[in-house]
């Protein structure tokens, strides 16, 4: 699982604003009140890595995302997703621009790791499939459906685990394929305009892909491995005073700040390692991610 938290260089809450700095080589960031006067030490944040505003997307990718999308072609499921408050910049890191080629972001990017492995393998069959679909106001909707606004409902089985029923999936053929797959599926998401972003995503996106690999095994039969890779773009955290949200907005920010904060229960109890229960079933989102977040 990968996480990139998105942050603006001058970041506000109520009346105070802070500016913040990245420092790539130390994982550090600091954030300091250019209200405070001198004396007032900044506050530093460490992670695993950190990127300064002229960071190539490239090296974003490298460095967060491609090591999972090669599990995924190993045969393992994992998540990536961008989270941060409205504005901040998820959607680029996620998706970029299709030109030039150094402005495409993550998705576009894993696009090309797979395909470039699936062309170059040897003596191996590959089927890819892709799907696409947003959680608005915890609704499921199939955004590759020829009617996107209908609910869908999320099941399980034993084989399957946590699924969505009639969930629209098209096998892909190479990174051309699969790019026209979610350019058809972006038509679709529920976006509105809040006094942060005149564009803003209302909604969590997931798109899906499924990479199922067969070999030969050393007895002379066949074993079939698959993978799945979930992109998430989360939609962002805001507040009401900020925005200006009312009305439709109103409600689905409030939904929107729900399903992050039940996200983030969910990864506070899998870090933690003690708890006996993790709240996956506490909104669609980590319902639908769970066995990318928990799982193998």
């Amino acid at each position: 699982m990968c996480l990139i938290r998105l942050y603006n260089d001058l970041m506000c809450c109520g009346s105070m604003c802070s500016a913040a700095e990245a420092f790539p080589k130390t994982g550090l960031i600091t954030m300091k009140n250019p209200r405070a006067d001198a004396s007032e030490a900044p506050k530093n944040f460490t992670f695993d890595s950190v990127f300064a505003a002229d960071v190539m997307q490239i090296d974003i990718y490298n460095t967060c995302a491609a090591s999972v999308v090669e599990s995924v072609l190993n045969g393992y499921n994992g998540t990536i997703f961008a989270y941060g408050q409205t504005g901040a910049g998820k959607t680029h890191t996620m998706e970029g621009r299709p030109d030039p080629p150094e402005l495409r972001g993550i998705i576009p990017n894993s696009f090309q790791h797979i395909f470039d492995y699936v062309g170059s393998a040897e003596s191996q069959q590959f089927l890819v499939r892709a799907s696409y679909l947003e959680i608005y106001n915890e609704e499921i909707r199939d955004l590759l459906s020829k009617n996107p606004k209908n609910k869908l409902d999320l099941k399980e089985d034993i084989d399957s685990g946590v699924y969505v029923k009639d969930l629209t999936s098209f096998v892909v053929k190479n990174a051309t394929e699969i790019d026209h797959v979610m350019q058809a599926g972006k038509k679709n998401r529920s976006v509105g305009a809040t006094l942060m972003n005149q564009t803003s995503s209302r909604s969590h996106s997931i798109f899906t892909i499924v990479v199922e690999c067969m070999e030969a095994d050393p007895t002379g039969g066949e074993k079939i491995r698959v993978g799945k890779l979930n992109l998430v773009d989360l939609a962002g955290s805001e507040r009401q005073g900020k925005t200006g949200a009312t009305g439709d907005r109103l409600k689905e920010a409030t939904k929107i700040n729900l399903s992050l904060a039940a996200l983030g229960n969910v990864i506070s109890a899998l870090v933690d390692g003690k708890s006996s229960h993790i709240p996956y079933r506490d909104s669609k989102l980590t319902r639908l991610l769970q066995n990318s977040l928990g799982g193998n």
